[in-house]
């Protein structure tokens, strides 16, 4: 037990009590089977991605040797890196919403309950993302095939063909946003509706951080 003293500071560090009341930023859900297969790929894909930033700095570190060590200044390492850095980017989009690092503005979702949390990520899900994330399929799908069909390359001088490759991506990003929001979407639904089963969590399995 602390002992306060009049000069010091009061304890600020939640109980264990509070921790279990409100559930803050990364909220976990109970796992389903279908939602774990799900997050598996996305993460599998996600960090396959993140060795693409490997591969921007190696770039990167080339060109400006190039450009200020020799005067060889060169248009298609400049269009590779912002390539590749998109791609990394795009494709780590859905890994970051399994693992919850979306930045939030939270002014009441952290202070719900679970289950309130669970009500507000189950209407922002069905009602905001997933349509939103439907919609932008449908536009990117046309566009990085008309893209292909044109055999669309960089304007630039000595820039990089086959820019339906990016605008691909650009498409194949939403669409593991919208597993990775089913996924989520599933875990909303376990915990509220007890549909689809939730996987049993095992007591050496919580991943919270301790208050401490």
């Amino acid at each position: 037990m602390a002992v306060s003293d009049k000069g010091s500071p009061p304890d600020v560090h939640p109980s264990a009590s509070d921790a279990g009341q409100f559930i803050h930023h990364h909220t976990e859900f109970p796992t389903t089977r279908l939602s774990q297969f799900l997050d598996g790929v996305i993460s599998a894909i996600g960090k396959s991605a993140s060795w693409l930033w490997l591969v921007v700095t190696g770039v990167i570190i080339y060109a400006v040797i190039g450009r200020y060590a020799f005067g060889m200044g060169s248009v298609t390492l400049e269009e590779v890196q912002w390539h590749l850095a998109g791609a990394g980017w795009l494709l780590g989009l859905g890994y970051t919403l399994v693992t919850d690092d979306h930045v939030r503005v939270d002014v009441l979702h952290e202070r719900l309950s679970l289950k309130g949390q669970a009500w507000v990520e189950l209407l922002g899900i069905l009602l905001l993302l997933l349509p939103f994330l439907v919609l932008a399929v449908q536009e990117m799908i046309p566009y990085a095939y008309s893209s292909w069909e044109q055999g669309e390359t960089s304007q630039a001088p000595a820039g990089l063909p086959h820019r339906w490759i990016l605008k691909s991506i650009l498409a194949l990003s939403f669409l593991l946003l919208i597993i990775a929001a089913l996924s989520r979407l599933l875990k909303v639904t376990a915990l509220l509706f007890g549909f689809p089963r939730p996987i049993p969590i095992k007591s050496g399995d919580n991943k919270k951080e301790d208050a401490s």
